[in-house]
C-alpha cells in the first residue's frame, strides 16, 4: 500500500550517483560504439544485447528483494513492467517515424540510442518534478489519477482506428523551418557543410522526432509508475531499465510488435487500473477541504501484490488475444513499415 507506513529507501546521495554513472557509461559505451560501426543489428546481436538488459533488471528486482523487502521489491517489478509495456508502445511510432524520414536501415540503431538518451534526460526531469509535486501536494493524486483515466479513454479510441502515418506536432513543423537541410543522410552526423553553409541532415529532425515523441509518452508514464511507487529512485532504474532496452527491442521484434492488435487496448485498462488506484489513494490520503470537509476518505488501497498481478494478467491476456486475432484473421495485422529506409528524407 502507499500510505506513509510504507517500507520506504534510505538512500545515501552515492547510490544515486553510482546509478546514474553506471547508466552514463553504459549510453556513452553504445553510441560510441555505434557511431564508429553502424549496421542493422543481427537477431543474435539483439537478442543476446536484450537478454542482458532484461537479465540485469530482474536481477537488481531480486537484490532489492533481498536488500530492500517484498514490498518494495513489488514496486519495482510492477513499476518496471509497466513502464517496458509503455516503452513497447512507443515502438509502432518509431516505425512510423523511420519510415516517415527513410532512414537507412544501418542509421536506424544510432537514431535511436541518442533518441533513447534524450528520452532519460527528460524523464529524469519528469522524475524529479514529479517526486517534488508529490512531497509538497498530496492532492496531486487526484490530477495523476484523472489525467491517467483520460488517457485510458482516449487511447481506447484511438485503438480501433487504424492510423498508419506519423504526424509531426507543432514543434518538430517550427525546428524544420528554423534549420535549412540536406536531403541526402550523411553517415551519422546530424549537421554537415554544403559550398560553405552549415545545414542540418535529415537525422537530426529524426532525433529530435524521436526524443519529443517520447516526451509526450513520459506524461503518461511518470504519473503511471507513480501510481505504483512513491520511491524516485525506483521511478528511476525503472525508467532506465524499460528504456535502456528499447533499441534492441525494436528490430528484435518488429514484426510482432504489428501483431499486437489489441496493445492500445490493454494498455488503456492497465492505465485505467492505476488512475483508479491513484483516485483511491487521494482519497485515502485526502485534505482537500471541500472533499469530506478535510478529512481522510475510508476507502481501500490497493496493495502492490494486487497491482502487480493485474499488470501481469493484462499484459498477457492482451498478448495472447492479440496473437489469437492476428493467426485466425492475418488481416488485422497491422500494416506498419517495419526497419529499413531507402536513404531518403520523407
Amino acid at each position: 500500500m502507499l500510505p506513509a507506513a510504507t517500507p520506504s529507501l534510505d538512500l545515501p546521495l552515492w547510490v544515486w550517483w553510482v546509478t546514474i554513472g553506471v547508466a552514463i557509461a553504459v549510453l556513452a559505451f553504445d553510441v560510441v560504439w555505434i557511431a564508429r560501426n553502424p549496421h542493422r543489428p543481427s537477431n543474435k546481436e539483439t537478442g543476446l544485447a536484450l537478454g542482458v538488459y532484461v537479465g540485469a533488471a530482474i536481477l537488481f528486482g531480486l537484490g532489492m528483494w533481498a536488500f530492500a523487502g517484498g514490498q518494495l521489491a513489488g514496486e519495482y517489478f510492477a513499476g518496471w513492467l509497466t513502464e517496458y509495456s509503455l516503452s513497447v508502445d512507443n515502438l509502432f511510432i518509431f516505425l512510423l517515424i523511420m519510415a516517415k524520414f527513410a532512414v537507412p536501415e544501418k542509421l536506424q540503431q544510432f537514431a535511436l540510442m541518442v533518441g533513447i538518451i534524450i528520452a532519460i534526460v527528460l524523464r529524469g526531469l519528469f522524475i524529479w518534478l514529479g517526486a517534488a509535486a508529490i512531497n509538497n501536494f498530496s492532492w496531486v493524486f487526484y490530477i495523476f489519477g484523472a489525467f491517467l483515466i483520460y488517457t485510458a479513454v482516449k487511447l481506447a479510441r484511438e485503438g480501433e482506428s487504424d492510423d498508419d502515418e506519423y504526424e509531426e506536432n507543432a514543434f518538430m513543423r517550427a525546428m524544420e523551418a528554423r534549420f535549412p537541410a540536406t536531403k541526402e543522410f550523411v553517415g551519422t552526423k546530424l549537421f554537415t557543410r554544403e559550398n560553405g553553409k552549415r545545414l542540418a541532415t535529415p537525422l537530426f529532425f529524426v532525433i529530435l522526432a524521436l526524443g519529443t515523441t517520447d516526451l509526450l509518452f513520459a506524461l503518461d508514464s511518470i504519473p503511471a509508475i507513480y501510481g505504483l511507487t512513491r520511491e524516485p529512485y525506483i521511478v528511476l532504474v525503472a525508467n532506465l531499465f524499460a528504456l535502456m532496452g528499447l533499441r534492441q527491442l525494436y528490430f528484435l521484434l518488429g514484426g510482432l510488435l504489428q501483431k499486437l492488435v489489441y496493445l492500445s487496448l490493454g494498455l488503456a485498462v492497465l492505465l485505467a487500473f492505476i488512475g483508479v488506484k491513484l483516485l483511491l489513494h487521494a482519497l485515502h490520503e485526502n485534505e482537500l477541504p471541500f472533499i469530506n470537509g478535510g478529512d481522510k476518505v475510508p476507502v481501500p488501497d490497493i496493495p502492490i501484490a494486487v497491482s502487480l498481478g493485474a499488470i501481469v494478467v493484462i499484459l498477457g491476456v492482451t498478448t495472447v488475444a492479440s496473437l489469437v486475432k492476428t493467426k485466425r484473421d492475418p488481416e488485422a495485422v497491422k500494416h506498419i513499415p517495419g526497419p529499413g529506409g531507402d536513404g531518403h528524407a520523407g
